[in-house]
């Protein structure tokens, strides 16, 4: 039988004499098989260091490689009107306040020194350095950090304000999914057989130098299953590109002999951008015989049956000014940058745009992939050019004017995401400087409307202040800001549950009409944080119509298909292609006869040294993110001093995030 006992006697009886284990000898040493010896331990920490460094030496050698092809210009836009000096210079003073503050809170943290330094007499502190920290122990807590207290106070105020509404809405889109209320077709509201029971219809697409997508665009609209007879399509080109011009007719002759409905219009003068194109377009005398007018931007695919899925809900609802369907993106799994956009727009379409349909008839137009009543767009006062964001505009005059809107969630329409961070930062640069100039101009219009008070605030205070303006002042001022600043500011530290577990849960509720993209939480988390100064900036610009609230920059297209969506269209595109008609032979070759001439001319003027050859396109490195990932780097470094924990990890991802936006490695990589 085994003994039930063991003594071992140590050799060194002053650290412990006698170790007593029970048991059989199967279980002597139950770990002994699972220890590591030091050798193996020294190869697992080697491996992971080996990993930690290759990282660090990918990231090191982008910035390196970002840094070269720069040739030392930080400049991120284009315009020099739009470069946001004054953000970057605040966010440069505080990121040099804050590497002051760091050496300094190195230097007291290997001397041991603490907070009673502040109340010993002046005759018990010694050197220069020890009277400068315990200088700047009573500046900070006399005069920095009230303010920063109370502002970061504000600030979670707001943010838990909003939380609340996010919440809200979500409850609302499981309200909606409970009860499954959606908008219903009457079963006799058009009769299939009787085509001039078909109302008459106009569609309209406008387009600006988009030599990537106007075949599938002007392809997908003459597919449109309505009589030929009842629907007109006009093709609005704004290009400014003589050949592109020459394109598009070609296009547009294709279709008006296959038998379509179609005509070409391009202005002489080109202003006021896409709502001028609109305006414009309007204004023809054939507009009175059309009752509705479908508007599909250059980049969008619809269905054969979107007329026949949206046209009828306008029957027997004289108050209904416009219905808008949901986007579908072909390109969405294409890289991380669009990953998350989508992840973004399936909470704007599902919860938000759905949940203000059913409960309020009223929600922002997208500009495209709607159907409005060309009555409510006359009575509203038409397409207006004095913001960037048109479709909200003529939205927000048209629910004064007391039309109602719906959305319909289970129409698709096809489209494209921006797959370029330097496009995609434009794109939500005029789609957030545009609503703080219309809420300018659209204020007093609200205030004496004859709407209800219920209906002007929620345009006031839910519309446009709470989610277009506050939005983005919490989100950068509250973690951008405060938060690194509150790693030197002890006295006005955050709660873990406002930089961490509210969040979090936001997050989550952000995702949830986009189940696929759970993995991506926290990416979604941090990215949504690094494009708050983007978001601040434009609205910043807006409200006070500053240089850049008036830029406007068509999203750059790059012309995908989804072969599952589009394989109606297969034939077609293939006939495009290879066909070989006189008019298209004519065209091809005049274009490369001029294409040859440029070519030469460009070498001439190359080897003669008259003109620069053009600049190969790069990616861009943006100044005031690498700015603010420095910044929350020095505050993280700061947090690890004093083991905040959770802080120092949040500030780490976060400016490692800021990091990587900054070099532009995220989205669409141009060798």
């Amino acid at each position: 039988m085994p003994p039930n006992t063991v003594a071992v006697t140590m050799e060194k009886p002053e650290n412990f004499s006698l170790l007593e284990i029970n048991g059989s000898d199967s279980s002597l040493f139950p770990d002994k098989r699972k220890s590591i010896s030091p050798k193996q331990f020294s190869w697992f920490l080697l491996l992971k260091a080996h990993r930690v460094v290759s990282c660090f030496s990918w990231l090191f050698g982008s910035i390196k490689k970002r840094i070269a092809l720069s040739d030392g210009n930080l400049n991120e836009e284009e315009d020099p009107k739009s470069r946001g000096k004054q953000m970057y210079r605040f966010i440069k003073a505080c990121l040099v306040i804050s590497i002051a503050a760091l050496v300094i809170e190195f230097i007291a943290h290997y001397k041991k020194w603490n907070l009673d330094l502040i109340n010993r007499p002046s005759w018990e502190v010694r050197g220069l350095v020890e009277w400068s920290y315990m200088a700047w122990l009573s500046f900070r807590a006399d005069y920095i950090a009230p303010v920063v207290v109370s502002l970061s106070r504000f600030c979670t105020v707001l943010f838990l304000i909003q939380s609340l509404d996010r919440l809200v809405l979500c409850l609302g889109c499981f309200w909606i999914k409970y009860k499954k209320i959606k908008p219903r077709i009457d079963d006799d509201a058009l009769d299939v057989e009787d085509g001039s029971n078909f109302p008459m219809v106009l569609v309209q697409i406008p387009m600006c130098n988009e030599r990537e997508v106007y075949e599938q665009s002007i392809a997908a609209a003459s597919q449109l299953d309505w009589p030929k007879d009842r629907i007109l399509i006009q093709v609005l080109d704004d290009s400014d590109d003589p050949n592109l011009q020459l394109l598009i007719k070609e296009e547009v002759s294709v279709w008006r002999e296959k038998g379509v409905n179609i005509i070409y219009r391009h202005r002489l003068i080109r202003t006021g951008y896409k709502a001028g194109n609109l305006k414009s377009a309007m204004s023809c005398d054939y507009i009175k015989d059309y009752e509705f007018v479908a508007i599909f931007d250059a980049d969008f695919q619809p269905n054969s049956d979107f007329l026949k899925l949206t046209i009828p809900h306008f029957k027997g609802n004289p108050e209904l000014g416009l219905v808008q369907t949901r986007w579908s993106f072909v390109n969405k799994d294409e890289n991380l940058l669009t990953r998350l956009q989508n992840i973004n727009l399936c909470f704007h379409f599902e919860v938000e745009q759905q949940v203000n349909g059913v409960f309020l008839n009223f929600f922002g137009f997208n500009g495209t992939a709607g159907v409005w009543r060309i009555k409510a767009l006359e009575e509203s006062g038409g397409w207006m050019e004095r913001t960037t964001v048109e479709d909200m505009d003529i939205a927000v005059r048209a629910h004064l004017n007391g039309w109602k809107f719906i959305f319909l969630n289970d129409v698709r329409v096809l489209c494209e995401l921006p797959e370029s961070y330097e496009t995609y930062k434009k794109q939500q640069h005029r789609w957030h400087s545009g609503p703080m100039q219309l809420f300018r101009l659209c204020l007093p219009s609200i205030i004496t409307s004859k709407i209800s008070v219920w209906k002007k605030t929620n345009l006031i205070f839910l519309f446009f202040l709470l989610r277009k303006l506050i939005l983005p002042f919490y989100s950068f001022t509250l973690f951008c800001i405060i938060l690194p600043l509150t790693m030197f500011i002890p006295e006005a530290e955050l709660p873990l549950w406002v930089i961490c577990y509210v969040p979090i849960f936001m997050s989550l509720l952000n995702i949830l009409p986009c189940p696929q993209s759970f993995p991506f939480l926290v990416p979604y988390l941090l990215f949504e944080n690094t494009m708050s100064i983007t978001k601040f900036n434009a609205m910043i610009s807006g409200l006070f119509q500053l240089g850049s609230a008036y830029e406007w920059v068509v999203t750059k297209k790059t012309g995908r298909s989804s072969e599952s969506d589009l394989l109606a269209f297969a034939e077609k595109e293939e006939k495009l292609h290879r066909r070989n008609s006189e008019s298209g032979l004519e065209l091809l070759s005049k274009l490369k006869e001029q294409e040859t001439k440029l070519a030469e001319e460009e070498t001439l003027k190359s080897i003669g040294g008259g003109m620069r050859m053009k600049k190969r396109k790069r990616n861009r490195l943006y100044k005031k993110e690498l700015a603010l990932a420095f910044l929350l780097l020095t505050a993280a470094a700061r947090s690890f001093l004093s083991a905040h924990g959770l802080h120092f990890y949040f500030l780490l991802f976060q400016g490692l995030s800021f990091l990587v936006v900054g070099l532009d490695l995220i989205g669409e990589q141009i060798n």
